[in-house]
């Protein structure tokens, strides 16, 4: 067994303990393999240790990396912040975007997506903390937000993202993704649609967990530290 392989396996042995401790159906929740920086050959180990979602954070390498490994076992979601002149190359050839955070970057995505192509699903990635720094829309601009996606052709929209601070504390982190999840319910009950609640990385993916994500987001515990 590979390296990759044994993390993979380990990591879903822990996102099966932590599903049980919840009561949640261990399916109901997607690993997803973040792997900037990591070349073509590694992410194709991952995949075939059962990954079947890989996120990219930057649009010119992973245009490359989708463009070298054409394989239906798994969907690309673009991850990172997306700069306006960048909409075209990612609706081309992602399946999801799970970083928009602006109309506008919506409607290009919208118009730009091939037909061909069936709707590019995204999420809204939200600013929970209200970090200067973080790319993500404030949660009292959430509604709103949300409600123009919806309005707009080519696009499904799934759910929720975001980056909560970082700590070592559980109790702040879990508040962190406490107070996301309660957006987001408060959004599916306008919007039943949403079914996608990504949070959670190497660091805290259980505790995103148990707050209640669906996606969670690993780099360093599947490819290890990135040189």
């Amino acid at each position: 067994m590979s390296e990759i392989q044994d993390n993979v396996t380990r990591l879903r042995q822990r996102i099966q303990a932590v599903c049980e401790e919840c009561g949640v159906a261990v399916e109901t929740v997607t690993l997803l393999a973040v792997s900037k920086t990591q070349p073509a050959a590694r992410i194709a180990e991952a995949v075939a240790a059962g990954i079947g979602a890989v996120g990219e954070n930057y649009a010119q390498e992973g245009v490359e990396k989708v463009a070298q490994l054409a394989d239906d076992r798994f969907e690309w979601h673009f991850i990172g912040p997306l700069q306006s002149n960048k909409t075209a190359e990612v609706a081309a050839h992602f399946r999801w975007v799970q970083s928009v955070d602006r109309l506008k970057v919506a409607k290009r995505l919208a118009a730009q997506r091939p037909p061909a192509s069936g709707p590019l699903n995204i999420c809204l990635q939200v600013n929970i903390d209200r970090e200067p720094s973080k790319s993500g829309v404030l949660p009292e601009e959430v509604p709103a937000l949300m409600a123009a996606l919806m309005e707009l052709p080519n696009l499904a929209v799934r759910g929720m993202m975001a980056i909560p601070q970082a700590t070592t504390e559980s109790r702040v982190r879990r508040a962190s993704f406490a107070r996301l999840r309660e957006l987001f319910q408060r959004e599916r009950e306008r919007w039943p649609q949403l079914d996608t609640l990504s949070m959670g990385m190497s660091r805290d993916f259980e505790d995103a967990i148990r707050e209640g994500s669906t996606l969670v987001r690993i780099g360093t515990d599947i490819f290890g530290q990135r040189q």
